[in-house]
């Protein structure tokens, strides 16, 4: 069958990948014959020097490690440590120069001075800032007076001294707690107008304060949430974690996709790519008494040890016979990767039980499948025709498992059971999709052609490389329509712009994709610390080595996919694609590849045209992009501390805001159900939580105005069929 890929075109780009690999870890693991007992600087001194050659040696465009990259460095690693711009001083700035043209030498074998002199800098700084936010956070504001606050920290300097930090400082308290303040107002005053309109409840009671204990609460609020993320910050934020960030700020300006990995993160990496990790069977989340179980997945390890259940509070995490590790102020992402590990491995959590009594639980690891990360899709009633919707969140893919789940594979199932239903098209969303792996998304691009070239790869030499789907027949001939947004990158972007090229489908969406036209390898650094080699002894470094291209020779780099008809977008004017960051490489193009376009007895040409003639003369569109238009503008003015100013400045961002929601908002939700085949996940399924979960997802699917129109344009498809048959 056309749906599954053949066994040799998949271990032939097996072979392939892993000879990419075995390079970098060739290199990683000679370059780490390292002993037990060494220095964590001299550790610290063989990652640095090792990265820096890896960059030099392999980057698909590299900078030159001169006295320019290390000032760029100085400025990246002093942003990353300090984005607010509220702990250093220009004066801090200025005592750091001496190293400013120095780490270019480091990053090449010199002793290491820059990161732990800011290090240490840091520590004293952010020591006296918590002591700053107390010293503030006691006393009322005074919001009266007209004054402002500038919080485009591209726009700011440093504090000249300690003096400016500390008014800076009182300036963002005083912001936060305003919006607080403002917030308990509206709620009053909302229980206000219901009183008026009679539509209370005998159970509501909401108790009416005034504006002296509402600004208490407000203060008392921001500074839970401060001494928070002091606490989580105090935890994890080590120096350690100071040095990872100092990596990441010179692998980021080679460009924003080559980024080193803590091995606790690699690992991570890899479980997101796969969608498979081992763990305990149980999902957390955190409120005011830390982290907690909020479900447990039935059959999994923490249900069948029958010692944990839901509002169980984790107060430490041990590896095994390991010293426990107290997670208070932890974030929920933070104790999730400390619960993760190898198969079989013992994890052991201490929980505080709903009536308070402590807990230890020894839990061995078992594998987890996030198949909810996994494609899936309903049916869409339009009229008397169905509509197939398929959501891929992911181009996932597990090539360290043979049964391991593959994104192509997944979607030609969903394909064929929507086949099966008689649709009369079919909808790929790849919105906000960010990519994953190449492979995969040959193969896609696969179900939907006969066959032919569907992205160009070349390298630093020069070299180009055309991936093709190499079997003739497709799975689906029907019409086909591509969503996307300004989120769609990497491989969400070549499957669109293949499908484009092609003349297969409309591409649907925000005006671009993101723009990110670049291919990256993972380059591990050590021993392997797991079965699998998921997690290394020193990490990864995420490499870009290659740029991809469209088949007709132009690069998605910077400038993306362009929709062929464009709908309302409520983040198209916000400064997230690739061309807002100025390391990004630049957009090039190449020679045309040789490919047979789509031969269709409709006109993709005509029904975008007519798609994109009905939106534009849509009144509720044209208001929405002059609303979307004015909102942006006011991104990087200066806020205001005064009650008056900002409590009138904030009703008109929200009118402008709540009228865009509704141009957006359907009036009536489509009919949306899921297929036969997947009635029982919807509606049966033995693990409750994911059974809300997926019904929850529908309801959102029922109501989302650019599925809609999506749907129509299928819709027309149709229409336009039978008016070509006729003629």
């Amino acid at each position: 069958m056309r749906a599954i890929m053949t066994y040799v075109q998949q271990n032939k780009w097996k072979f392939l990948a892993t000879v990419v690999l075995m390079g970098g870890l060739f290199f990683a693991f000679t370059t780490f014959q390292t002993s037990s007992s060494e220095s964590p600087e001299l550790r610290h001194r063989k990652l640095l020097s090792t990265i820096g050659h890896l960059l030099e040696s392999e980057h698909y465009s590299p900078r030159k490690i001169d006295d320019q990259f290390s000032k760029d460095v100085f400025d990246a690693y002093l942003k990353a440590l300090d984005p607010e711009k509220n702990l250093f001083t220009q004066i801090d700035i200025d005592s750091l120069k001496v190293y400013q043209h120095s780490i270019d030498d480091e990053i090449h074998g010199a002793k290491i001075q820059f990161e732990p002199a800011v290090s240490n800098l840091y520590d004293r700084r952010y020591a006296e800032a918590k002591i700053i936010f107390d010293s503030i956070i006691k006393q009322p504001f005074d919001y009266t007076i007209n004054d402002s606050l500038r919080i485009d920290v591209d726009s700011i300097a440093y504090p000249a001294n300690a003096k400016e930090r500390y008014t800076r400082w009182y300036k963002i308290v005083k912001y936060k707690c305003l919006e607080r303040y403002v917030s308990l107002i509206e709620e009053r005053e909302a229980h206000a107008k219901k009183m008026d309109t009679a539509k209370i409840k005998v159970e509501d009671k909401f108790v009416v304060k005034s504006d002296s204990i509402l600004e208490v609460e407000a203060r008392n609020s921001i500074a839970k949430s401060y001494h928070k993320k002091f606490e989580q910050q105090d935890k994890t934020f080590n120096e350690e974690k100071r040095f990872d960030a100092f990596l990441n700020a010179i692998t980021g300006l080679m460009d924003p996709h080559t980024d080193y990995f803590a091995p606790i993160e690699k690992r991570s990496f890899t479980e997101q790519m796969s969608g498979v990790f081992y763990g305990i069977g149980a999902q957390l989340g955190a409120d005011d008494n830390g982290v907690k179980l909020v479900s447990i997945q039935p059959g999994g390890a923490a249900w069948k040890s029958g010692q944990l259940v839901v509002n169980d509070v984790i107060i430490k995490i041990a590896q095994g016979n390991d010293e426990p590790v107290d997670i208070a102020g932890y974030e929920t992402t933070d104790a999730v990767k400390l619960i993760r590990g190898d198969l079989g491995s013992e994890v052991r959590l201490t929980v505080k039980k709903p009536d308070g009594t402590i807990k230890v639980v020894a839990l061995k690891r078992e594998k987890i499948v996030l198949d909810e990360g996994y494609a899936r899709s309903v049916i869409i009633a339009k009229g008397n025709e169905k509509i197939g919707y398929i959501l891929l969140p992911d181009f996932y893919a597990d090539f360290d498992r043979e049964e391991g789940a593959r994104c192509s594979k997944d979607v030609a199932k969903e394909v064929e059971k929507l086949k099966a239903e008689k649709v009369k098209g079919i909808i790929i969303d790849v919105r906000y999709n960010g990519g994953g792996s190449l492979y995969e998304v040959v193969q896609m691009v696969g179900l939907f052609i006969d066959k032919g070239p569907v992205v160009q790869i070349r390298d630093r030499e020069g070299r180009s490389t055309v991936l093709a789907d190499e079997t003739p027949g497709l799975l689906y001939d029907g019409p086909l329509v591509v969503m996307a947004n300004e989120f769609s990158a990497s491989a969400s972007e070549i499957f669109a712009g293949a499908i484009q090229d092609y003349k297969r489908g409309i591409v649907v969406g925000s005006t671009s994709t993101y723009g990110k036209g670049t291919v990256q390898r993972n380059v591990a650094f050590g021993k392997p610390l797991d079965s699998l080699g998921i997690q290394t002894e020193y990490g990864a470094v995420k490499l870009t080595f290659q740029k991809f291209y469209r088949i007709t020779g132009s690069s998605t780099q910077k400038k993306g996919v362009a929709s062929d008809v464009v709908l309302p977008d409520e983040y198209e004017l916000l400064k997230y694609r690739e061309k807002d960051n100025s390391s990004a490489l630049d957009w090039d193009e190449m020679q045309k590849a040789k490919f047979q376009p789509w031969v269709a007895n409709y006109s993709i040409d005509k029904i975008a045209a007519a798609a994109n003639r009905k939106i534009a003369s849509d009144t509720a569109t044209l208001q929405f992009k002059k609303n979307l238009q004015w909102v942006s503008t006011q991104m990087d003015r200066p806020v205001y501390l005064s009650l008056d100013k900002y409590r009138a400045y904030k009703k008109q961002i929200q009118a402008a805001i709540q009228q865009n929601e509704n141009a957006l908002k359907l009036k009536e939700p489509m009919q949306v159900t899921p297929l036969k085949a997947d009635y029982d996940k919807f509606y049966n399924n033995p693990d409750k939580t994911k059974q809300d979960r997926y019904q929850a997802w529908l309801k959102m699917v029922a109501k989302d105005i650019q599925i809609n129109e999506s749907s129509k344009i299928l819709a027309a498809f149709n229409t336009t069929t039978a008016a070509v048959k006729k003629n």
